[in-house]
């Protein structure tokens, strides 16, 4: 594609000096190498003997700018390279590691509007975890996961795991006013807190991960525990499905270690027992370990924890990690896991990610690091993209599959200091939600529709915002977990209550015309 109608734009390349020229003309205008003589036909010039010999150049067109040019040893070749628009996928979704456009009309229009008309009924929007003691009526969740098909659609089932280790799951389908709540399912894998629940990738199984320092596979279906994955030596903090191997699972833990399971291998059960299941891969101590100052007796160093782990949409066999020491994510490849130049012996073996971040984006903006407490990745306009939480209370990004960090994100009112506080990326992959452990009960939803677009490089411009960020506020405590389905988003707070915000624009005008007498009815934005 050239610059404009007029005379196409070229470039021309010394081969001898190397140096690009800049020149509006056409090809044709190019002034001949030949000398005019006498009897009117064009000769090559004699060269003396201490002269180099002159010849021809050769006029080379390219038909864009990056077409391979060859040079000829013996000829002094004059390339003109035609300046065209190199449009690729990662120059539409403008990755740092690539060039970006910066024209405006590149640019998706901002989502603003839609994300502040979200609102949340009073009635028919609200959910409660109930207690299993006598003690008390309700219970805190700790994670929250809508299943695949409710993100594609189908119908919103949401899996909410309790302080408790109860998993309730609850059909968030919109219904009218003062309507009977839809029947709930409620199982009870464990007696400990769960701290992650994933569906697999047909929604038929659910994984936990909990404080009991195991992570066990329920049906959906029968409500019946299947399978219980040890390995663990501390509380569990996540688990995510393979998606590309339904059998295939990865836990990360408190202890530092991520263990790799096979729910068709290792049953270590006899007869009709719920299977144990160990581990087909561990790796141990897989962000580092806590550095121990020397004493006279000897201090077994701790491991960092793992917070967080998911699996890449385009690489099946990739896992990215992420700790609680520091801002840098690690990318491991399942297959090839073992470090095959260690010299330890084989019964030990030493794992080593494929790669890792280049430098911590948390030390950008204090004196020492701190810890990553959430990772979500994105999709659609956002795709190439990781998003990550830090506990400094920034949202950081990171470009895919590099893991290079591009740029951070904070808010006034968002505060993360807490390892409960969880990202969740919408299915259109437009929005980003955040939960805060501020006592004001706060959600944050961010449009990251243009993230890929705008980020530049920690340094000038990097503390920019990429798109006014929306508050919501309609629950007490601490908000942990969030999660997205089509057209809704949940929230889970310290007081027991899930509850779903839908887009209404109609209720959100009539909110702001008459905000005295809706606020007995709806929750909207701030």
């Amino acid at each position: 594609m050239l610059d404009g109608p007029e005379a196409p734009r070229f470039e021309i390349l010394s081969d001898a000096t190397n140096i690009r020229e800049n020149l509006h003309f056409h090809a044709s205008q190019l002034p001949t190498p030949a000398t005019q003589l006498g009897d009117g036909k064009p000769k090559r010039r004699i060269s003396q003997s201490d002269e180099t010999p002159t010849k021809k150049p050769r006029l080379l067109v390219a038909e864009s700018s990056n077409d391979a040019i060859h040079f000829d040893a013996e000829m002094d070749d004059v390339v003109v390279k035609r300046r065209g628009c190199r449009r690729t996928v990662f120059r539409t979704l403008g990755l740092a590691s690539n060039s970006y456009p910066a024209e405006p009309h590149r640019m998706l229009l901002p989502s603003r509007n839609i994300l502040q008309s979200f609102v949340s009924s009073h009635t028919s929007d609200v959910f409660k975890c109930h207690s299993r003691t006598v003690d008390s009526f309700v219970t805190p969740a700790y994670a929250c996961a809508y299943s695949n098909e409710a993100k594609r659609g189908g119908s919103p089932l949401l899996a909410v795991a309790t302080e408790q280790g109860s998993i309730h799951i609850l059909d968030t389908t919109k219904r009218k006013e003062w309507d009977c709540e839809p029947a709930r399912v409620t199982l009870e894998p464990h007696d400990n807190g769960i701290f992650d629940v994933k569906w697999n990738t047909d929604d038929t199984l659910l994984a936990t991960a909990s404080g009991d320092k195991s992570t066990r596979i329920s049906s959906v279906e029968t409500q019946q525990l299947l399978s219980i994955l040890d390995g663990h030596t501390s509380t569990v903090k996540c688990v995510a499905w393979d998606p590309a191997h339904r059998d295939l699972l990865t836990t990360g833990g408190r202890d530092g270690m991520l263990c790799l399971y096979d729910l068709r291998v290792n049953n270590l059960s006899d007869g009709d027992e719920i299977a144990a299941r160990s581990a087909v891969i561990t790796i141990t101590a897989a962000h580092g370990q806590d550095k121990v100052s020397g004493g006279r007796h000897k201090i077994r160093p701790s491991p960092r924890g793992i917070t967080n782990i998911l699996y890449p949409d385009d690489r099946p066999h990739g896992l990215v990690s992420s700790g609680s020491f520091d801002g840098l994510l690690h990318y491991w490849d399942l297959r090839l896991p073992s470090d095959k130049s260690s010299k330890r012996s084989p019964k030990k073996p030493s794992y080593k990610p494929l790669f890792s971040s280049a430098m911590d984006p948390t030390t950008f903006n204090g004196a020492r690091c701190r810890g990553i407490t959430s990772m979500s990745q994105g999709s659609g306009p956002s795709a190439g993209l990781l998003f990550a939480l830090g506990a400094d209370s920034r949202l950081y990004i990171y470009s895919y599959p590099t893991l290079t960090p591009l740029r951070s994100e904070a808010h006034p009112n968002l505060q993360t200091n807490s390892f409960y506080v969880r990202l969740a990326t919408s299915p259109c992959g437009r929005w980003l939600a955040s939960g805060s452990t501020n006592r004001a009960g706060s959600l944050f939803l961010f449009d990251i529709s243009n993230a890929g677009r705008v980020a530049l490089s920690y340094g000038k411009e990097a503390d920019k915002p990429i798109s006014p960020t929306v508050r919501f506020r309609g629950q007490s405590g601490e908000i942990g977990a969030v999660d997205w389905a089509r057209d809704m988003v949940t929230s889970c707070a310290d007081d027991g209550t899930v509850r779903i915000w839908r887009p209404d624009l109609e209720v959100y005008q009539n909110c702001i015309s008459n905000s005295e007498e809706q606020k007995w009815d709806w929750f909207w934005s701030t």
